[in-house]
């Protein structure tokens, strides 16, 4: 049994990898925000093929949100067993696998960017702004996800500093680029991807370079290993269906709800944001518990895991809750900083009751999904979000059927978080995810 002790030491612990995390998760998205208030001021096509061509490099991206995961879970096993050096060889590993599918997508997506845009249905006034941004960004696509992979290096060694200054550097550097470019050069649309084409490769290369400082004062080979490579890239596909499958179920809404109305759609995206934002609080200890299971897991200290697990756990839920509290008393304070459309406004007022009922449900889901991708149990988790797609599909599919609205598109939300809650939960109870490396048996 863990003592009052050895709470406040895990609790300590996660506060101090969370922090640094969510200021790194918070920080991201300043890349699409400077990027959309600079071009913004060039005009609506401009920024309307900027929102087009960022919804095509997203969904890519998100795909490869597993070498992130499941980079950092391999690390951290592999540095709680002690062995340092093999953490850092399957952290190389997973830069290289990071840079050949980056390659690999800027590659196939060049020649494929203008049928890319155009499946948007994207204006004639957009498209040649929206195919020139895509173009340029997709040379910047191996430096994101070189990042992604770095980023889940440093979480599996417990350091959530370094990315957070690199991304706060990175994203300042981006600002400056972005401004420079496409006013005094006038590049245009064209200058604000490719200043954030330079501040990626300048994080990536940052990122790296820490990476291998850290690998060659362990001794670990530098040069890509064929099995450690094909060992993350089998590990990931459970984590890119698991992702896959997450989109279409984002994507479903999207569809559903602009099929409700302008009015409908506008809501829809106050609610959406609302509901991005204000996972990240939970996120940030879903990495840091994840980073600590790992550590533990590789130790072979199952005791030492679950109880790291129950603390991220109630950390996540007592966040989800005060979120849900912030939604439901602040609602008359910020659902009108969005929008001064009255209809708007007050379809969003009930959207913000569905967001609240979403937060406790969505932080343990959140919470209790990093840990058992610590435990490298990525199938269950794909198989996990099959069910609660097939959960969600067919209410949302009534919805589009009856226009029902999008306040019952939203609690079909809610169904689909509480089947992947029910399916997650039955796992971790079971106890069958607390593996350990045979190493540490």
């Amino acid at each position: 049994m863990v003592t009052e002790v050895g709470h406040r030491a895990i609790d300590r612990e996660l506060v101090r990898l969370a922090l640094p995390a969510l200021g790194a998760v918070l920080a991201e998205p300043l890349f699409l925000i400077a990027d959309s208030a600079i071009v913004g001021h060039l005009g609506t096509p401009e920024l309307a093929g900027l929102g087009v061509a960022s919804a095509v490099l997203l969904n890519a991206v998100m795909l490869c949100i597993f070498l992130a995961y499941g980079t950092a879970a391999t690390v951290a096993r592999r540095a709680g067993s002690g062995d340092v050096r093999a953490a850092l060889t399957q952290g190389i590993d997973g830069l290289w696998l990071a840079a050949a599918i980056g390659v690999a997508l800027a590659v196939v997506g060049l020649p494929l960017a203008t049928i890319l845009v155009d499946l948007f249905g994207t204006s004639a006034s957009a498209t040649p702004h929206a195919v020139v941004y895509l173009r340029i960004s997709l040379i910047g696509v191996p430096s994101m996800l070189v990042v992604l992979a770095a980023t889940g290096v440093m979480r599996g060694l417990k350091d959530t500093r370094t990315p957070l200054v690199v991304v706060a550097v990175s994203a300042a550097a981006n600002v400056i680029l972005n401004l420079v470019l496409v006013y005094p050069v006038g590049l245009g649309v064209a200058g604000s991807a490719l200043g954030t084409v330079l501040a990626q490769t300048g994080a990536a290369g940052w990122m790296t370079a820490v990476v291998v400082r850290r690998a060659r004062a362990h001794g670990a080979p530098l040069s890509p290993g064929r099995a450690g490579i094909v060992a993350a890239a089998a590990a990931g596909v459970p984590l890119l269906a698991r992702t896959a499958l997450l989109r279409v179920t984002v994507l479903g809404m999207t569809f559903v709800a602009t099929a409700q109305g302008d009015v409908a759609i506008a809501s829809h995206q106050i609610a959406y944001t609302l509901w991005f934002l204000l996972a990240t609080p939970p996120e940030a200890f879903a990495i840091a518990g994840q980073a600590m299971v790992g550590h533990a897991l590789g130790a072979g200290d199952r005791n030492g895991a679950r109880a790291i697990a129950r603390r991220a756990i109630v950390w996540g839920l007592g966040i989800g809750l005060a979120a849900a509290a912030f939604l439901v008393v602040l609602r008359a304070v910020y659902i009108p900083l969005f929008t001064p459309d009255a209809a708007v406004q007050d379809l969003a007022w009930s959207l913000a009751l569905v967001v609240a009922a979403t937060q406790p449900v969505g932080a343990a889901v959140y919470v209790l999904d990093a840990i058992l991708i610590a435990a490298e149990d990525g199938r269950f988790l794909a198989w996990s979000m099959l069910v609660s797609v097939l959960v969600f599909l067919p209410l949302a599919g009534a919805v589009l059927v009856t226009e029902a609205g999008v306040v019952v598109l939203w609690w079909a939300l809610v169904a689909w978080l509480l089947a992947r809650l029910v399916t997650i939960a039955y796992r971790y109870r079971s106890g069958t995810w607390l593996r350990v490396d045979a190493t540490t048996a």
